[in-house]
């Protein structure tokens, strides 16, 4: 995907993939850059430990907790930084920072509004998930207004204290633990069950019966469709994977790297070909 969109905008970047075992990020960081690196993208564990290694963090990382996206940046006045990737060279002896960025939560309300067709004001969610994904979704859900949020998880008490946090910062929003006694607008899976074959289902079938919900979404877009998006669809749910959020966090991302429009169709194609045909991004 973000190969492709470069690709698209003429840039002779790359998009590489790294696996960095969490002790080992805030090393990571630092050899990207010095090695002059545009930006990164993380993902969990790391989301919340770039919290403290990055210099700088804009609203969004700063708003939801979390940092997905890292742009590196060089001084080029007292109080005035550049993306490197807007620079046409960076002297060896420029001062740089990293600034993070959460591009996670604005891209989860676009792709709920342009898969289901929903709007998250006045919604009755079922959130399944209180852990890295699921907070910034529960905090993203209660501050654009939904009707009532329930929160599941397996450990009650990260459950717990989500509700508390989201108590604390929106303290209009409606949070209760556990499953809904009736209907719902939503149930949005923000765990990773529906990954590996044989996984556990997120929820819990005999506490909450899918017939009760008008649609469902799963962050997993790999396999495109999980048990539980079956058996939503088998209930009569309207039914979106991940795929959807992952494009609009990524496009986002591209635009803060290169300070230009990113061609999401070009984008969707390249995505949908890995997902769906089995074909590199």
């Amino acid at each position: 995907m973000q190969n492709a969109g470069l690709a698209a905008l003429g840039l002779d970047w790359r998009y590489l993939a790294f696996d960095v075992r969490p002790e080992e990020l805030a090393a990571a960081l630092a050899g990207a850059r010095a090695m002059r690196f545009i930006g990164l993208n993380l993902t969990v564990p790391h989301k919340l430990l770039a919290l403290e290694l990055v210099e700088a963090l804009d609203a969004s990382a700063r708003t939801w907790g979390a940092v997905n996206t890292v742009r590196f940046e060089a001084r080029v006045g007292p109080d005035a930084w550049r993306p490197l990737g807007l620079l046409e060279e960076v002297p060896d002896t420029a001062e740089l920072r990293a600034h993070g960025f959460n591009t996670d939560a604005d891209a989860l309300e676009t792709a709920l509004r342009e898969d289901l067709g929903l709007a998250l004001p006045g919604l009755r969610v079922l959130l399944l998930g209180a852990g890295g994904a699921g907070r910034t979704a529960a905090l993203k859900l209660a501050s654009a207004g939904v009707a009532a949020l329930f929160l599941v998880n397996r450990t009650r008490s990260k459950a717990e204290a989500l509700a508390a946090e989201i108590a604390r910062r929106y303290p209009g929003a409606r949070v209760q633990l556990g499953y809904p006694p009736g209907p719902v607008d939503l149930v949005l899976n923000a765990t990773s069950l529906g990954l590996r074959p044989g996984d556990a289902p997120p929820w819990d079938a005999a506490a909450f019966d899918l017939r009760r919900a008008g649609a469902a979404y799963d962050m997993i877009y790999r396999p495109a469709e999980t048990p539980f998006l079956a058996a939503a669809r088998a209930a009569g749910c309207r039914a979106a994977n991940g795929l959807g959020m992952l494009l609009h966090q990524g496009a986002r991302a591209l635009e803060i790297w290169t300070g230009r429009p990113a061609p999401l169709a070009v984008m969707r194609r390249a995505l949908e070909a890995s997902v769906y045909g089995g074909t590199g991004a």
